[in-house]
């Protein structure tokens, strides 16, 4: 326990014995038994009173303090525990001098530690409040509004003053990120605190309790009796919620006026995220139940953020490695590397959160967004240099190890520093500014604390000049997260520097193979060309058509040969598979035969398109002549579909033409069906010829191929967010809420923000409406008609006299309970809806606009 005469403050705050105060708050008392709990060893000093026993308590049997019964019930509570970091709990425990109270228990270093508070009133409503909360903020999926939702929902759900969600950076630093707070309070929200404000002993209990409360900053503790036991050793209080307050934490909420508070800590993956910190400015002491619905939310919580955190950060690593493929894939067909890679600078520093890029590259620098200055930046490269060693190597105070980088530390202050070669000066360099230099403190930057015994440090605004001090040349810190895109950067852009040159000269080898190819294939189309028409021309002539209609068939399916190639030619910038062939066998929906098309919206680029246009027109001229389509009563069917790794399969499978045999030689036509999709495409060919038809079946890989929406387009849904929009034209009013229900206000605070109206002031009763109208007049109101003790008639004749437009909200079937004079005044129903919520304002605000 700190000593009243020792001069305490900041820098001793390490060294403090929090966890072994002595002494307990007040609002509750406390019992050390045996690890049995057969007998009282210590007791706090109020003990004997709250209980109701007399006498000194200490070496008396735990039945002889609290009665049989009670502790029977407290050691099979106790036969729950785990571990000291769970109390188990027992609610409405009545103790021998008929004394109703709640109890937590918990052991911990040879104890058991028996914890009495006065009983709750209510068990079931802390909870089922708790639930609905976490139903609503379960579904968010969005950080920032999960945070400030949470700070709304448990301070209408707890009742403090003021609730803030703060965040610790990698620092121990850290940031209110979500606030929510009584009107007339001053904001904390952005406000930054350093490391030092929560001693390192303060937050290795903060992960073993994850619950602390203080309900009066300027109680005197409860002493334990003995404070040390008969071999000297205290009391260790670590896990016990009644442990008493380190006086430097009481100063330092004093100092802010604050005489009542809750921390829930927030830890994800193991580590302690942030906490959530709840202020009142008056004392307050939260119900055992109360208590064990905020571990229950922070633990929800703590769970939801981690699972945010963690799909967060697969989807940036799925789009990251996305992107590095698709960049990956273009520099393989780009002819000069160099260009390719200073023009996608943009790409690169999309992967990565920085205020700028830059690269240099074989002598040449190119540079994006906030940058060292120009004459910097060869010394800069050269101190990359002797860093990278082939790796990458980040920063977020580049001054602390090239003192050079203080000259423009206020412009940048952090690096990122990707190797892009084995060559020593080539580098992707990520930059990041100064933390300060966006800071916006949301306070009041003249508003000055009270300073007390323990000195003036001990003050928000104190705390925050401080962390401006602290982080003065640094940046926001490169996380792991960071680091790992950065070396998949620097192994793709090696890989692709390394092996261009071998891309390129095999990509050549290719292209000569394919234009000896399309040589023959052009060759051998005409051909096929001049042999089809013959066949059309020659096709037998039906004995009741005349030269006529002869002429016009003729002419039909010459046409239809004509669009088909037409199609083909023009697919050189790639095109719909079904479209390709649908073009390819329209010559041929004629004569008797059935032609079956089936599959998804598949696209296919250009390689693919050209590739199979080349295949299935053999495929189809060779049914045309030999299979399928040469007859009356053939059929083909043709079945497409995406597998499970993205590529495409095609089943061609012909049946009813005339028997069909192997070919006897192998000539241009059975080549190009065999090997050009294997060789072109890198996919895979299997030709079967059964005696009833021709069955094929190509696999085309997922690089060539894009999926499309293939249903018919419908009446467009509107946008995310359309219905937001519809409300931007009220975000500049000035909106009051008069609602006794807090957690119903919350809802319709969400509601109006969800529109973008943010200038909203909520009131619970007549009086404090009233006062707010006169403080500062609104635009517009919202009146809950019935208010519990009365109704809010009077604030709406205040509202007209000023002729202030307003609503009435009622929960109610029927209007009767509203007075006739204001029967022309819109009424929207409980429970509430956003849209009518929002048409209503938008109806009754037309006057005043």
């Amino acid at each position: 326990m700190i000593s009243g005469t020792m001069t305490v403050n900041l820098t001793n705050c390490d060294r403090e014995p929090i966890h072994i105060p002595g002494s307990i708050q007040p609002h509750g008392c406390l019992l050390a038994c045996d690890t049995a709990a057969v007998v009282v060893l210590r007791h706090s000093g109020n003990a004997a009173d709250m209980i109701g026993v007399d006498g000194d308590l200490n070496g008396r049997p735990l039945e002889a303090v609290v009665g049989a019964e009670a502790a029977h019930t407290i050691r099979n509570t106790l036969a729950r525990t785990r571990e000291a970091a769970r109390p188990a709990m027992a609610f409405g425990v009545v103790l021998a001098s008929g004394v109703v109270g709640d109890v937590s228990v918990h052991r911990f270093k040879g104890n058991a530690i028996v914890e009495f508070e006065p009983a709750s009133s209510s068990v079931g409503e802390p909870l089922e409040l708790a639930r609905a909360v976490i139903a609503h903020i379960g579904g968010i999926e969005q950080d920032d509004r999960l945070h400030r939702d949470a700070a709304r929902h448990l301070r209408a759900m707890l009742g403090y003053d003021r609730v803030m969600i703060y965040q610790l950076g990698a620092d121990g630093a850290g940031q209110v990120i979500a606030e929510a707070k009584r009107a007339g309070l001053e904001s904390f929200l952005g406000q930054y605190f350093p490391g030092s404000d929560i001693p390192q002993q303060a937050r290795a209990l903060y992960l073993r309790n994850p619950i602390r409360i203080i309900s009066d900053a300027h109680a005197q503790p409860i002493p334990l009796v003995p404070v040390l036991d008969e071999s000297g050793e205290p009391l260790d209080l670590s896990s016990a919620h009644l442990r008493s307050v380190s006086p430097i934490h009481c100063e330092y909420l004093r100092n802010m006026g604050v005489c009542a508070s809750m921390s829930i800590s927030i830890i994800v993956d193991g580590a302690l995220w942030g906490l959530i910190a709840c202020h009142h400015y008056s004392p307050r002491a939260l119900s055992m139940a109360q208590r064990l619905t905020a571990e229950v939310f922070g633990e929800f919580f703590s769970l939801h953020i981690q699972a945010l955190r963690h799909k967060n950060t697969l989807q940036a690593a799925t789009r990251a490695r996305g992107a590095l493929d698709l960049l990956l894939l273009n520099a393989n067909h780009a002819g000069d590397i160099d260009g390719f890679l200073r023009a996608h600078l943009s790409d690169f520093a999309s992967l990565i959160p920085c205020d700028g890029i830059a690269m240099h590259l074989h002598g040449r620098l190119s540079v994006q967004g906030a940058v060292p200055p120009a004459h910097a930046m060869p010394g800069l490269v050269r101190f990359a240099e002797s860093v990278a060693d082939g790796g990458v190597w980040a920063s977020g105070k580049l001054s602390n190890a090239f003192a050079a980088a203080a000259d423009y530390a206020s412009d940048v202050a952090g690096v990122l520093v990707v190797p892009m070669s084995q060559r020593p000066r080539d580098f992707l360099l990520f930059f990041r500014k100064e933390v300060v230099e966006t800071l916006q403190w949301a306070g009041n930057p003249e508003k000055t604390y009270e300073a007390g015994p323990l000195g003036d440090r001990l003050t928000p605004r104190k705390s925050f000049a401080i962390w401006k001090e602290m982080v003065h040349r640094q940046s926001r810190h490169w996380s792991d997260e960071d680091r790992q895109f950065a070396e998949a950067i620097r192994v793709a852009i090696a890989e692709v520097v390394l092996h261009h040159s071998e891309l390129i000269a095999d990509e050549r080898a290719k292209a000569e193979v394919r234009q000896r190819m399309l040589n023959e294939e052009l060759n051998h189309r005409v051909k096929n060309i001049l042999a089809l028409i013959g066949a059309l021309v020659a096709h037998p002539v039906a004995e009741a058509q005349t030269l006529q209609g002869y002429i016009a068939t003729l002419r039909g399916r010459i046409q239809a040969l004509s669009m088909a190639h037409d199609q083909i030619v023009r697919g050189d910038g790639g095109g719909r598979l079904a479209g390709l062939l649908d073009a390819e066998l329209s010559p041929y929906r004629m004569g008797g035969v059935t032609i079956a098309l089936d599959g998804p919206a598949v696209g296919l680029d250009a390689r693919a398109y050209s590739v199979l246009a080349l295949v299935l027109h053999e495929l189809a001229t060779n049914a045309a002549k030999y299979g399928a389509l040469s007859r009356s009563g053939g059929r083909l069917a043709v079945r497409w579909s995406v597998d499970a790794g993205g590529g495409c399969e095609i089943r061609w499978e012909e049946s009813g033409g005339p028997a069909v045999t192997p070919p006897s030689r192998t000539g241009f036509g059975t080549v190009l069906i065999d090997r050009s999709v294997p060789f072109d495409l890198g996919g895979t060919s299997d030709i079967e010829y059964h005696p009833d038809g021709v069955r094929a079946l190509f696999r085309i890989p997922a690089r060539f191929i894009t999926l499309h929406d293939g249903e018919a387009a419908g009446q467009p849904e509107p946008a995310p967010g359309q219905a937001e929009e519809d409300g931007a034209d009220l975000g500049g009013l000035r909106v009051l809420i008069v609602e006794d229900q807090l957690v119903i206000a919350v809802g319709l605070e969400q509601m109006l923000a969800d529109a973008r109206i943010l200038s909203v002031v909520t009131a619970a009763s007549v009086a404090e409406a009233l006062l707010q109208i006169n403080a500062q007049v609104p635009d517009v109101a919202i009146l809950d008609v019935n208010l519990g003790s009365g109704t809010s008639i009077a604030v709406a004749e205040e509202l007209r006299r000023q002729g202030i437009p307003f609503l009435f909200a009622t929960g109610y079937g029927d209007s009767s309970h509203i007075p006739a004079t204001f029967k022309s005044v819109p009424i929207v129903r409980k429970p509430y809806e956003a849209a009518s919520i929002i048409e209503s304002l938008r109806r009754i605000t037309l006057s005043i606009r």
